[in-house]
């Protein structure tokens, strides 16, 4: 399998309410192959299923010059101007995004020939990606050691095995249309089957000595402030599924 990307971008809209499947339809029909055209991967995109109004998406780029020669090719190019007007229209927020890069990436992750459903596909995934955004102090933190040695054990003894960890890439914006935010972070995401399978790890989770004696309140201990949880279902041309 083809891999990619040595930078990720993770980002987070929050939309006008009851304008998600609207930027959805835009984004899935139009954006996709427009993005990759340029040279980026669109990893995943996603319903937040806690916020409604919220629309997160991942996308990779080979390297750091790679993304700002990407970003300037589809910001200016013929797709973005055509579809720009309805996807900004349902846009309250845009700059909740953070420039990563990859801890440990596996074999669920999606790859650049992973397959994804084609253009006008109505069907939509009914598994589940989930995980969390943890805020660190700064990059030497020794936050992604413990969260290796510690809080993935656990996590994949209770149906979460993480499918990508990334953290911070400490690295200036190369592309400041697009705003990031100023902050060193760890994240990592799991899939699962379905509700039920997400549902019986948290419920797995709240039961684990280790977990709730240990691992999370030095979780806790070594964040700046609370994390935030994800719990998300694919769009139906997302690749991470």
């Amino acid at each position: 399998m083809e891999e990619c990307c040595a930078v990720v971008d993770l980002r987070q809209y929050t939309l006008h309410p009851g304008q998600r499947d609207a930027l959805i339809e835009v984004f899935d029909e139009h954006l996709v192959e427009g993005q990759e055209a340029t040279g980026m991967h669109i990893v995943g995109q996603f319903r937040d299923l806690d916020e409604p109004d919220r629309f997160v998406w991942i996308r990779g780029f080979a390297d750091l010059p790679s993304r700002a020669e990407a970003l300037t090719t589809f910001y200016t190019g013929p797709v973005w101007r055509a579809h720009a007007g309805a996807a900004n229209a349902t846009m309250i927020d845009s700059d909740n995004a953070l420039l990563l890069q990859p801890v440990e990436l596996g074999d669920g992750y999606p790859r650049l020939d992973s397959p994804r459903a084609p253009v006008g596909a109505t069907a939509v995934p009914g598994s589940v990606v989930a995980g969390a955004v943890y805020h660190r102090g700064s990059p030497d933190d020794g936050f992604v050691e413990f969260f290796a040695d510690h809080a993935v054990p656990v996590l994949t003894e209770t149906g979460a095995e993480p499918v990508a960890v990334f953290e911070t890439l400490v690295a200036e914006n190369n592309f400041p249309p697009l705003p990031l935010r100023d902050e060193v972070v760890l994240a990592w995401f799991a899939r699962f089957d379905d509700d039920a399978a997400y549902d019986e790890h948290r419920r797995q989770l709240a039961a684990s000595p280790a977990w709730q004696q240990k691992v999370l309140p030095e979780l806790v201990r070594r964040s700046v402030q609370p994390a935030q949880e994800l719990r998300l279902r694919p769009t139906r041309r997302s690749q991470f599924t």
